[in-house]
């Protein structure tokens, strides 16, 4: 007889879930993080993942959610496109376990999974303010986004904290995409008041104002300081390397997974948000 190594699988342990998961796969450039952290955690609990990407739109995120709910899955875990919430709608209308990843929604009838927002976005004024900005600058994301309108209130609390007035010619709205940003960065630059520090409210968005920068011949770190909200492989790579608030991205995959378990197990427990502290990580962008 041949004796087999206890260290070998004689079989994979049974599915218990299939769990739907719907995002835009090049949306962020953490996007890949999370995923790889979903499917670990959700292999780790015995389910199958099923993934669906929306491209980042409404219309093709309500295709997708459609074809998934075809597929019979037991859940889905949605990180929502900007737009309405009517896919958000329907599913909590037919109940089904539903987990808003990354994105969330201002509201209290699904379980949701996400970063705060307001307080980092005011710590990064803060840090502006110490080293005596006064004309701080916000490129805004995509309006349609809650994550979008909060840091936008924490760009606020950030100047009332330091004693600042809040002054809408220092915000321009960069829909969060590079081409957006890079349209803001001008205006502003072009403006009056002109800031001297920038508040970049999503990584994508980052790109855009580094190449407007950097076409204009200003030096960042020394003649613009500019800070950041996300987690770029590039970020600490550039010279000078940026000022960001890093996204927890492997723990909200993994608290995204578990939540979606425990609705799956318990359909009518209320509702649950969680919020996950970004990381402070300091580069020379800021001017310092």
């Amino acid at each position: 007889m041949t004796a087999l190594s206890p260290e070998l699988r004689l079989w994979d342990p049974p599915v218990t879930y299939r769990i739907g998961v719907a995002m835009g796969v090049s949306a962020n450039p953490y996007s890949g993080e999370l995923l790889r952290a979903i499917r670990a955690a959700a292999a780790q609990a015995g389910c199958d993942v099923v993934l669906a990407d929306t491209g980042d739109t409404a219309s093709e995120e309500a295709a997708v959610v459609r074809e998934l709910r075809a597929d019979l899955v037991d859940g889905v875990l949605l990180v929502p496109s900007a737009g309405d919430e009517a896919v958000v709608n329907g599913l909590v209308r037919m109940g089904v376990p539903t987990v808003l990843a990354d994105r969330v929604a201002a509201r209290n009838d699904v379980d949701q999974v996400g970063t705060e927002n307001v307080h980092a976005v005011a710590s990064l004024v803060r840090h502006l303010t110490s080293r005596r900005h006064r004309k701080i600058g916000l490129i805004s994301g995509d309006e349609n986004l809650e994550i979008s309108r909060e840091r936008i209130r924490g760009y606020r609390l950030g100047l009332e904290q330091a004693g600042l007035r809040f002054n809408r010619e220092l915000v321009e709205c960069g829909f969060s995409n590079p081409g957006g940003a890079t349209r803001a960065t001008a205006k502003l630059l072009d403006g009056w008041p002109s800031p001297t520090a920038l508040v970049v409210a999503d990584e994508s968005m980052l790109v855009g104002v580094q190449y407007e920068a950097h076409r204009r011949g200003i030096r960042i770190g020394s003649e613009l300081a500019v800070v950041g909200y996300g987690d770029m492989d590039w970020a600490q790579r550039v010279s000078p390397a940026v000022t960001t608030l890093v996204q927890p991205a492997a723990d909200l995959g993994r608290r995204a997974v578990q939540l979606l378990m425990s609705r799956m197990a318990d359909p009518d427990r209320p509702p649950e948000s969680v919020w996950l502290t970004p990381k402070f990580l300091h580069g020379a962008s800021c001017g310092c």
